[in-house]
């Protein structure tokens, strides 16, 4: 088993490396007739690609995704979608000096231990450059959900940077595209880029936390228990790399709480049940009830840093390594476009599981 592939019905197969010739994903389960072409899945590939900012990897990609199959005359068949994207700036001469050299907080030994082989260039398949076919495969699911639930709408950005979180009564969604951490508070962006500056500049890296929200998700999406849609959700996050920790609605946070302060009342709209509060993120029971669904992420800090850290060798040698090469000093900033492709995988994933299983039969309140 090769665990590539993750999905029911839209089912996404990820291949490629960070440093061989090309990457990109097998999408399958696209229902026919969405109109759908490269420039649909382009822009949401530039907003995640490399090199576009002091703040991240300077490596130059132009990550243009090409479609091999699935689609004829601008609308899908049915079949396989096959998306490819070529690689044109690897320096794999960076990674030479670790080919035999384990790099601490990132996956090399973990590879080396279980395969007893790695592409120790950029990490191989362990790389986030892997990330760029998941965003190819949300655009595709973004077309999907765009003809099949019009109005919904995914959104992403980041609430924290190291320590400092944004301050909510400062939120405004319309920041979140001007500046070049995906923040909606416009003090915190000005008082990140001079705290990552400086952790840059010292050959240093931190983490943030990333929160996607999905706005216009139907109710009955998921199922109890061992098909819940914030399951799905938890997996498909903690599937991107160097995600540590993932919650959904109030998280973590819940535990905290009392009954009575975490209970989401309800009263009787003019065009249906209103919640009052969404501490449950949107899910009960592991189904959507209508409200946003809100998902929150956790990314660590780039392993890859030019300051030096203890580490063995493969042949159990005690060494210092400084990790060269273009690296992100916070990869959580381009995180922001992978989390919001993989909600919108999950959600169509369960848009499509519901169609099958009740037709959109719901049941009646009023």
């Amino acid at each position: 088993m090769s665990f590539n592939t993750f999905g029911h019905l839209f089912r996404v197969t990820t291949w490629g490396e960070s440093h061989g010739p090309a990457l990109g994903a097998t999408v399958d389960g696209v229902p026919p007739g969405v109109a759908l072409s490269e420039t649909d899945i382009q822009p949401w590939l530039d907003r995640r690609k490399p090199g576009q900012n002091k703040f991240t990897t300077q490596r130059k990609e132009a990550d243009e995704v090409r479609i091999l199959s699935g689609v004829f005359d601008g609308r899908t068949t049915g079949t396989p979608i096959q998306l490819m994207i070529e690689n044109t700036d690897q320096r794999s001469k960076d990674y030479g000096d670790i080919a035999l050299s384990f790099r601490p907080g990132h996956a090399d030994i973990t590879y080396h231990q279980k395969y007893g082989v790695r592409d120790y260039r950029g990490g191989g398949r362990s790389s986030a450059r892997e990330t760029a076919a998941r965003v190819a495969a949300g655009g595709v699911a973004r077309q999907v959900l765009a003809a099949l639930v019009p109005g919904l709408r995914v959104t992403g950005y980041m609430v924290q940077m190291g320590t400092h979180g944004i301050d909510r009564a400062r939120f405004d969604a319309a920041q979140i595209e001007e500046n070049p951490f995906w923040c909606p508070d416009p003090v915190a962006a000005v008082e990140w880029a001079a705290y990552l500056d400086e952790l840059r500049l010292s050959h240093n890296s931190v983490g943030a936390v990333i929160e996607v929200v999905a706005e216009g998700v139907p109710a009955g999406l998921g199922a109890p228990l061992y098909g819940k849609l914030d399951s799905d959700l938890a997996a498909a996050m903690m599937s991107i790399n160097a995600v540590k920790g993932v919650e959904i609605g109030d998280g973590m946070a819940a535990a905290a709480l009392t009954g009575v302060e975490n209970a989401d009342e309800i009263r009787m709209g003019p065009n249906g049940p209103e919640f009052l509060s969404n501490h449950a993120g949107g899910i009960l029971g592991g189904i959507s009830s209508g409200q946003p669904v809100v998902c929150r992420f956790a990314v660590k800090p780039t392993s890859s840093i030019l300051t030096p850290r203890r580490t063995i060798n493969a042949r159990g040698e005690e060494i210092d390594l400084i990790t060269k090469g273009r690296h992100d000093p916070c990869v959580g900033i381009r995180a922001v476009p992978v989390g919001e492709a993989m909600m919108a995988c999950v959600i169509l994933d369960h848009l499509l599981l519901d169609r099958g299983q009740t037709g959109g039969q719901r049941g009646r309140i009023g």
